[in-house]
């Protein structure tokens, strides 16, 4: 028998739900920008933590770091390093974060973007 959630569980699990549905409403398009920046900032740099990525993304986009990493890193495209640095946000309270790199994947992705870019005529 399963154990029954106490009533703060349940608050903390409701507010989760709440929290995932406002996520899930914002626009598609923001995260598909915020999973752009992140590939494109992989690609000038060998490791990098969400750190560096709040401080050159606009505010909006931080919302979306977290969803964009994970949409990433399941596609083959990050990969973890196996190191974590503390966090900066004060929100977080310095608590670890993930470094991340490009995944062989992610360069090639990122190499044919890089030449695409190059071939396109001036305009």
């Amino acid at each position: 028998m399963a154990r029954r959630l106490t009533v703060a569980e349940q608050l903390a699990s409701e507010e989760k739900d709440i929290l995932l549905d406002r996520i899930s409403e914002q626009s598609g398009w923001s995260q598909f920008l915020v999973m752009q920046a992140v590939l494109v900032y992989g690609a000038e740099h060998d490791t990098f933590s969400c750190n560096q990525l709040r401080d050159v993304l606009p505010e909006l986009g931080h919302g979306f770091l977290g969803a964009a990493i994970n949409a990433l890193r399941q596609g083959g495209i990050l990969q973890h390093t196996g190191q974590y640095v503390p966090s900066t946000s004060p929100a977080t309270h310095g608590h670890p974060i993930a470094l991340w790199r490009l995944s062989v994947k992610g360069l090639l992705i990122a190499e044919q973007r890089r030449t695409r870019t190059q071939q396109r005529p001036a305009a």
